[in-house]
Formats: C-alpha cells, structure tokens, sequence
C-alpha cells in the first residue's frame, strides 16, 4: 500500500493498516518505513480474528487485504499482496 498510495488517494480510497504490536512501537515502525497511512494497534488480535486473518496457531497473522465501503459492505477480500487496482476497482463497482 505505501508503495501505491497514489492509487488509493487518486480513487479517494483511504487504506489503513492494522498489526498486533502495541500503539508505542507503531509510530516509530511507520515512520521508518514511511507509511502515508493510519497503522492500528490490535494486540488481542480481535480484530485479525474477526476478518479470518489469523494464521492456524491463534497468533500470528496472514496478510489479508479488505475493501470496506463507506456503508460497511466488504466489496474485496484476498490473502496476501492483491494488486492496488484490483483493490480500487471492487471498491468502484
């Protein structure tokens, strides 16, 4: 997402990241590596469980990519790195 974040902003599409690691050690992993978008802080990993992204031992996590439009409806969902296009395109349909 950082690397295509053009594409998000050009569609008016705001991505977010969410990682288990507590909100301190967040702002200095998104600065050092430049993240232009919101990382969350999921440490009981509620939120991984709740969209299926938890990996088969409960704890670690599987790249999992969402698209959610404004109303709330899941318009895209894909496990690893979905072309940003890809991304745009369902949340456009």
């Amino acid at each position: 997402m950082r690397d295509e974040i053009e594409t998000f902003r050009a569609s008016k599409v705001q991505p977010l990241g969410v990682n288990p690691a507590g909100v301190d050690s967040h702002a200095s992993y998104a600065a050092k590596l430049g993240l232009p978008f919101p990382l969350l802080s999921d440490p009981d990993r509620a939120l991984a469980a709740a969209y299926h992204a938890l990996k088969p031992d409960g704890r670690g996590i599987q790249r999992t990519v969402y698209g959610i439009r404004r109303d709330g409806t899941i318009a895209f969902a894909a496990r690893g790195s979905p072309l940003p296009d890809d991304v745009v395109a369902a949340l456009a349909g």
